[in-house]
C-alpha cells in the first residue's frame, strides 16, 4: 500500500465523525437544546455530556435496571429534588449512597434550614457561632441535633431481633418521613421509600446515620446492620436483571460497591454475567493517580466488572455534578415518558431466593 493510500485510509478511519459547527444559542433555549448543541461540537466535556444524555435514554429505552451512586456532599446543595424527580419518572430503580448524603437529605423533610454561605470566612468565627460549613453551604448545630433526635427515634420504633440490610434500613426510615415530618415531598429517602427504590449504604458506620445508631447500642436499643445482605442484595438486583446500567455521582465507595456486583457472580459465585451493559460518571478525578473515583470504565473492563465495548456503552463526565447532573437529569426528563417502576425493594426476597437457586 502507497503511502497516500494509507493516509487516505487512516483519515477515512479517524475523520469520519460529522464536523464541528458553531454552537448557536437562541433566547429562550431548552435543556435539549443546549445539549443538542453540546452534541454539534462534541468537544470536550460538553461532547461527553451530550454523550451521557443519550446514553442515559438509550438505557431506559433497552429496560435496563438503573443504578445510581452517590458521593460527595450533593443533597445539602438541593441535588435531592433532582433524584425525586428521577425516582417519581422511574429512571432510577435502586440507590447506592454515602450516608452524609441521606442524613442531609432529612434536613429538607423536616423543614430544618440550609443556608446559602460563603467559602472566605473566617472558620473559627462560624465555630463560636455553632455553624457548621460545607463548602458555601452553611448548617447549625440545633439543625444537626434535631436530626439526631428525628434517627434515634425512628430507630427505637423498629421492631427486629434479626440483622437487616442498610435497604431494610433506610426502607423503614423513609416510611417514617414520610408520615411523621412537615415536608416528606422534598426527601429522596421519603419518596424512594414511597415507590420501593432500595438505597443502600456501603460504608454505613461512616456518617452521623452510623454516629446515631452506634449511641443507641450504647442504650441497649440497637440495631444490627449486616452489609453482608446489602452485597447479596444488590448483587440479587444485578442477576435477576436482563439489562443493568449505572449512573455514578463521584465514585469513592458507592461506586466500586456498585461495580463489584459482576466479580461478585464471576468470582465468587460462578455466574458470569459478562459485566455491566451501560456505565456513566460524572467526577472530577482524574484516573492517573490511582484512586477508584478515577478509575476508568475501560480499566473496568479488565476486571469483568463492564462489558466489552462493542458499541458506545460508557461515557466519563470530567465535571462538577452540581453542574453536569441537572442537564442530564433534565435532558432525560423532557425525552422520554415516564417508566413503568421496578419496585425492587418489594422484589428483594424473590431476587435472593433465585440468586440461591443458581450458585454452584
Amino acid at each position: 500500500m502507497s503511502k497516500k493510500s494509507k493516509q487516505c485510509q487512516l483519515q477515512h478511519k479517524y475523520l469520519c465523525k460529522p464536523r464541528i459547527s458553531p454552537q448557536i444559542i437562541k433566547k429562550g433555549m431548552k435543556v435539549t437544546d443546549l445539549v443538542n448543541e453540546y452534541s454539534r461540537a462534541g468537544a470536550f466535556n460538553a461532547g461527553r455530556l451530550a454523550e451521557a444524555c443519550k446514553l442515559y435514554c438509550h438505557m431506559l429505552d433497552d429496560n435496563a435496571t438503573v443504578g445510581l451512586t452517590l458521593s460527595g456532599a450533593m443533597t445539602p446543595t438541593g441535588m435531592g429534588g433532582i433524584l425525586i424527580s428521577l425516582i417519581e419518572n422511574g429512571f432510577v430503580d435502586f440507590i447506592i449512597s454515602t450516608g452524609a448524603n441521606l442524613y442531609h437529605d432529612l434536613h429538607f423533610a423536616l423543614n430544618l434550614p440550609i443556608h446559602q454561605g460563603d467559602f472566605r470566612v473566617d472558620d473559627s468565627e462560624l465555630y463560636e457561632a455553632g455553624i457548621e460549613r460545607i463548602y458555601d453551604i452553611f448548617i447549625t448545630d440545633e439543625l444537626l441535633l434535631k436530626t439526631d433526635k428525628f434517627i434515634q427515634d425512628v430507630a427505637r420504633k423498629i421492631s427486629t431481633v434479626e440483622p437487616i440490610s442498610t435497604a431494610d434500613f433506610h426502607y423503614n426510615l423513609g416510611k417514617a418521613v414520610l408520615t411523621d415530618t412537615p415536608s416528606p415531598r422534598l426527601s429522596f429517602v421519603a419518596q424512594a421509600a414511597k415507590h420501593h427504590v432500595p438505597i443502600f449504604v456501603s460504608s454505613p458506620g461512616d456518617s452521623s446515620i452510623g454516629m446515631n445508631l452506634s449511641y443507641l447500642k450504647l442504650q441497649g436499643e440497637s440495631i444490627i446492620i449486616d452489609t453482608d445482605l446489602d452485597v447479596l442484595q444488590s448483587t440479587a438486583i444485578v442477576f435477576n436483571s436482563k439489562k443493568n446500567g449505572v449512573i455514578s455521582i463521584g465514585g469513592g465507595s458507592p461506586k466500586n460497591f456498585y461495580m463489584q456486583t459482576q466479580p461478585t457472580l464471576a468470582q465468587i459465585l460462578d455466574i458470569n454475567k459478562g459485566g455491566h451493559d451501560y456505565f456513566i460518571q460524572i467526577t472530577t478525578d482524574a484516573p492517573q493517580w490511582g484512586g477508584l473515583s478515577g478509575a476508568t470504565p475501560t480499566e473496568a473492563i479488565s476486571w469483568g466488572k463492564i462489558r466489552s465495548e462493542e458499541v458506545k456503552n460508557h461515557v466519563v463526565i470530567y465535571s462538577d455534578a452540581t453542574i453536569a447532573v441537572p442537564i442530564l437529569a433534565g435532558y432525560v426528563i423532557s425525552e422520554r415518558k415516564p417508566r413503568k417502576k421496578k419496585y425492587l425493594y418489594k422484589q428483594l426476597p424473590a431476587y435472593i431466593s433465585e440468586l440461591k437457586k443458581n450458585v454452584k
